[in-house]
């Protein structure tokens, strides 16, 4: 069943915006990535194609070491790029419960509907909501996140 797009962009953040409203020490740590990471230029040049028919939906949370590797890349591919990325933010697990992961709220009730199992979870949907394909903590098939999620948008082309 497609994502209701409109409602995931009424209840999520862009990369930027949840980098900016981070909590110290986790924002400093996402915005160095964000300054530091060199983008594959060609895969930019690929992945500029895409711009408006794709949606990168992502969950992320500040505590996350592998989300404060990802979601800044994610910020500087929709920056480069024009892809929309959108950001559930905020998630915390719920130790204590044997059958949520996830403390609801503060994490959204996505989470159960959308099988989160570990974060970062990078999901990359067309235009029409149907998801494509997704990547859960971070690249297992190429040696960066914006080849990966190229390849995952060129398998469906």
């Amino acid at each position: 069943m497609p994502f209701n797009l409109m409602e995931i962009r009424t209840r999520t953040v862009s990369a930027n915006d949840y980098i900016n409203n981070l909590e110290e020490p986790f924002k400093e740590k996402f915005l160095t990535r964000k300054q530091t990471y060199q983008l594959n230029r060609e895969t930019i040049s690929q992945l500029r194609a895409f711009a408006g028919k794709y949606v990168i939906i992502a969950f992320s949370s500040g505590w996350c070491k592998d989300c404060a590797v990802n979601i800044p890349v994610l910020a500087l591919i929709n920056e480069t790029a024009g892809l929309e990325v959108r950001v559930f933010g905020g998630l915390k697990r719920d130790p204590l419960n044997q059958v949520h992961k996830w403390r609801i709220p503060p994490s959204p009730q996505e989470v159960e509907t959308l099988n989160v199992e570990n974060i970062p979870l990078i999901i990359i949907a067309d235009i029409e909501g149907r998801e494509i394909g997704r990547i859960v903590e971070k690249p297992s098939r190429q040696p960066t996140l914006e080849q990966e999620i190229s390849e995952i948008i060129k398998s469906k082309q």
